[in-house]
């Protein structure tokens, strides 16, 4: 096998990676996984929004709700590979998003489409999501008494706040 120079990142696109499937990529060497969960995008109905042949539509609208929800992917990977970098990305729209996907393993959230529509609007519009995603994480460390994101890891935390990733 030949290793690469850098760490390499693997990242669905929508339809989540099952634990089977990450230890996979990590025989292979990958440093980090981002799960991409289904929740967020869809690419199978992007594609079936742009395909000109019936055939392909049709696929892409029978798979347009297929993958394994983010939340999933997070405790399943996690229970197999404790120490993989893993990134929570498919669904998340907010900071207690973030915290949930965080208090459920991952090490990190990504968020696309808030940034998305706020970039559309304006500068002003993505100020004002940064302030807002900060804020509620924010909150969310102040409701569970928590000193840094880290600490949301502690089993039950976000349970006993009431806050539950569906």
């Amino acid at each position: 096998m030949h290793a690469l120079p850098v760490p390499v990142i693997a990242k669905e696109v929508g339809n989540g990676i099952s634990a089977r499937m990450a230890q996979r990529l990590i025989d292979c060497g990958v440093g980090a996984i981002d799960v991409a969960g289904a929740g967020g995008t869809s690419w199978a109905r992007v594609e079936s929004e742009r395909a000109q042949d019936p055939l392909q539509r049709r696929l892409g609208n029978t798979f347009a709700d297929w993958g394994i929800p983010t939340a999933e992917c997070i405790t399943s990977i996690r229970a197999i590979a404790p120490q993989i970098p893993l990134i929570a990305s498919g669904g998340l729209r907010n900071g207690l998003d973030v915290a949930k996907a965080i208090a459920l393993g991952a090490d990190l959230g990504g968020l696309a489409l808030p940034f998305l529509q706020a970039a559309a609007d304006s500068d002003a519009a993505l100020d004002e999501l940064i302030k807002a995603l900060i804020a509620e994480l924010n909150t969310v460390l102040l409701c569970t008494g928590s000193a840094a994101l880290r600490d949301l890891r502690e089993p039950g935390i976000l349970v006993k706040a009431g806050a539950r990733m569906e």
